[in-house]
């Protein structure tokens, strides 16, 4: 059996150091997510005011779900960033937009500074790690990313990356027994495959 905190994905980045991509286990990285969500800057991530608890549950769902993932990022072994990945047409984002055969939805949270403050160029390593992940597999062109209107550093940040601003678009809210998300003015923007992806 698969050990589930086996990485599923790796790549170094010369300076910077080896980023490696692994489920996310809801239990065991609980206090690492609570810390980061709890932030004043995670606030767009719609978790603050949340407990430990109820943040491992929130993730547990998901952890049950085919269409949503959840992955933990690292740097040389310490926890780096959050990665979310999602079929957009199971997702309300798929209400905003033509959502066409390949596309994934992709939510990313990256973690605080360390001690040392922000490393040049540490930020643009780690998202192109995780968008190589989510297009490795060939069945995959493009990735949707849907950060709040708002959230300016987070659009900007995409935009570095090589993603194409999208339409504005209102996510509607989402009221189930076992999730709640509130109406959300996002800006879609888009990232699509453009090298063959590395044979299986």
């Amino acid at each position: 059996m698969t050990d589930p905190r086996t990485p599923l994905f790796e790549q170094h980045a010369p300076g910077l150091g080896t980023v490696r991509i692994r489920p996310l286990d809801p239990a065991a990285d609980a206090d690492v997510l609570h810390r980061w969500v709890s932030e004043e800057r995670a606030v767009f991530w719609g978790m603050t005011g949340l407990t430990r608890d109820e943040v491992a549950e929130i993730y547990t769902h998901m952890a049950g779900l085919d269409t949503h993932h959840a992955f933990l990022v690292t740097r040389d072994g310490a926890p780096a960033a959050l990665l979310q990945t999602y079929e957009p047409a199971a997702d309300r984002v798929g209400e905003c937009y033509d959502v066409l055969p390949g596309d994934l939805g992709v939510h990313v949270l990256l973690a605080p500074a360390g001690p040392d403050g922000p490393r040049p160029g540490w930020t643009s390593a780690l998202l192109a790690a995780m968008t190589t992940y989510a297009l490795r597999t060939p069945d995959r062109r493009r990735l949707v990313v849907d950060p709040d209107v708002r959230n300016t550093r987070a659009i900007a940040r995409f935009a570095r990356e090589g993603f194409v601003r999208g339409p504005a678009v209102v996510l509607p809210e989402v009221d189930l027994p076992d999730v709640h998300l509130p109406k959300k003015h996002a800006q879609l923007a888009f990232l699509e495959r453009t090298v063959a992806p590395p044979r299986p």
